[in-house]
């Protein structure tokens, strides 16, 4: 859908539903989504509000992560507690308005959590890491705790071994497959060793800096992207984020700015959740696996001028690395 199209529709939905007569003044295009979230502006009685809205991926089934629905019915359930998020203004899959689901949150003004050495994340200083860290490890043991009875839209928790398979696919197109030699070692070794018991409950399936909203003084807002949010293994998130924070996983020539290391996490989840978390490293090793087999396919998909980031070329250097430390700590 192009801007013109899009402002024609929002004005026709704005005209629904404000109570006074309004105006859209800007429309623009969020970045990270693939031209598939916008930022738009509505003047009326005189007062301009802001709001982010998010549409389906175009040409897509409206199911999985293009169920934009499934966000909904998380941030819906996030109301009321102290996790901060984007409370939903509206929402609905009635096709007379965009031509497919969606839902409309305010518009927050700030940025996600940058590392890179001209961010605004690189200069802060170690305390106000480890205090934003706190926040946002509260944020995620405060998801973990939202009962799974008030989001049964997402439906049955994901099967455990699933977790480990449903990458096999993924492997099987990965670009540099030399890379990856040992990843049918890691897949049966994650098998065998699966963790009984795991914390099952609502998980946001991408918790990373580049996911949580802050404002300019290093307040978390909100997190954001629940596009791969489910019922399942809930300290998947904890290993995910632990392993974009770990420097053995990752190339040492291309180093990475990292945020807090793993343990700080760990520590930090574990006081906001109140408990022990158990076979931490499992899931360590399985972000480690899984984003080596993301990084071969987005490798393939770039070379193929399929979804071109020439990113993938430096990132795709840590596949290895990061195969390597899930061996590492799958033996600890």
């Amino acid at each position: 859908m192009n801007l013109q199209e899009l402002r024609q529709r929002l004005e026709h939905f704005c005209g629904a539903h404000y109570a006074q007569p309004s105006e859209v003044t800007e429309v623009v295009v969020m970045p990270g989504h693939a031209g598939f979230a916008y930022g738009f502006r509505v003047l009326s009685a005189g007062v301009t509000e802001s709001w982010f809205i998010r549409l389906p991926p175009p040409g897509v089934k409206w199911v999985g992560t293009a169920d934009v629905l499934r966000q909904v019915a998380v941030l819906n359930a996030l109301d009321g507690t102290d996790v901060p998020h984007c409370s939903v203004k509206w929402s609905g899959d009635d096709p007379q308005w965009f031509g497919s689901p969606y839902f409309i949150v305010p518009w927050l003004e700030g940025d996600v959590m940058r590392l890179g050495p001209d961010d605004w994340g690189y200069k802060l200083s170690p305390e106000q890491h480890l205090a934003f860290g706190r926040q946002a490890m509260t944020a995620l043991a405060g998801l973990h705790k939202v009962d799974v009875a008030n989001v049964p839209y997402l439906g049955e928790p994901v099967p455990f071994a699933e977790d480990v398979t449903r990458w096999d696919r993924f492997y099987a197109k990965a670009a540099e497959p030399q890379r990856l030699a040992d990843v049918p070692k890691v897949r049966q070794r994650l098998l065998d060793t699966m963790p009984e018991d795991a914390p099952i409950g609502v998980f946001h399936g991408d918790f990373q800096t580049a996911n949580l909203f802050a404002s300019p003084d290093a307040q978390l807002l909100a997190l954001i992207d629940f596009e791969l949010t489910g019922i399942g293994a809930t300290l998947n998130d904890v290993g995910w984020i632990s392993t974009f924070s770990d420097r053995d996983a990752w190339d040492s020539a291309s180093p990475r700015t990292m945020f807090l290391d793993p343990d700080t996490l760990i520590e930090l989840y574990q006081d906001a959740h109140g408990q022990e978390v158990k076979d931490i490293h499992w899931y360590r090793a399985l972000a480690a696996y899984k984003f080596a087999i993301i990084s071969g396919l987005n490798l393939s998909l770039h070379r193929r001028g399929k979804r071109v980031d020439e990113t993938w070329e430096i990132t795709a250097l840590s596949m290895q690395p990061l195969i390597d430390r899930a061996q590492a700590l799958l033996a600890l």
